[in-house]
């Protein structure tokens, strides 16, 4: 079960600015997202904080991490932007936004890819720490993949084989990369497994 004990402990030695502010995203998503759940019937707020824990374990500052517990609030909440500028300062606001757009990739094959990947650099221009966020959002969702309908999975699956991990790879980073494909390895290629 969350808690944010755990990701403070995750992540360290932190002052104690970072810390009330991890505490004060931590509260903020978990009550925007009450009520909500998954598809396999867990509170929604296991994924916000899922992809924190991730964020925290790549070494990720206070802010991306803050903006990790968040990035959902503005899509799946009736929270609207402003409130989070306000309780949070426009670049937490920034980070949430760039991983909400980046959400609306949807992959159309092989061919399309580079659509997907145009809308990747265009983010990782403005703030790689959107990209960061995205990557550690589809892992987690990646890990939970077994509860989304078949062509869907087969869908996320092949596109973070052939976006996701290898962008990971061209951004050095190749423990992320392979757990990545990991996770999405079985739902492409059941057979294989």
């Amino acid at each position: 079960m969350a808690n944010v004990q755990e990701l403070l402990d995750i992540m360290g030695k932190i002052s104690k600015k970072s810390e009330e502010l991890i505490i004060k995203a931590y509260n903020f998503a978990l009550q925007g997202h009450l009520n909500q759940k998954r598809m396999n019937g867990d509170p929604y707020f296991i994924h916000p904080y899922e992809t924190a824990k991730i964020l925290a374990r790549l070494g990720m500052d206070t802010e991306t991490i803050a903006a990790g517990l968040l990035h959902d609030v503005l899509e799946d909440t009736e929270i609207k932007e402003e409130v989070v500028e306000k309780e949070f300062g426009q670049d937490i606001l920034f980070l949430v936004k760039g991983v909400t757009k980046l959400g609306t990739l949807k992959y159309r094959g092989h061919e399309r890819h580079v659509e997907s990947l145009r809308k990747f650099i265009v983010a990782m221009a403005n703030d790689l720490r959107v990209v960061i966020i995205k990557f550690a959002d589809r892992l987690h969702n990646l890990r939970t993949l077994q509860y989304v309908r078949e062509d869907k999975r087969k869908r996320i699956a092949m596109e973070s084989i052939e976006v996701y991990a290898p962008l990971a790879n061209r951004l050095g980073m190749g423990k992320l990369k392979g757990d990545i494909e990991d996770a999405a390895f079985p739902y492409v290629y059941p057979k294989e497994c």
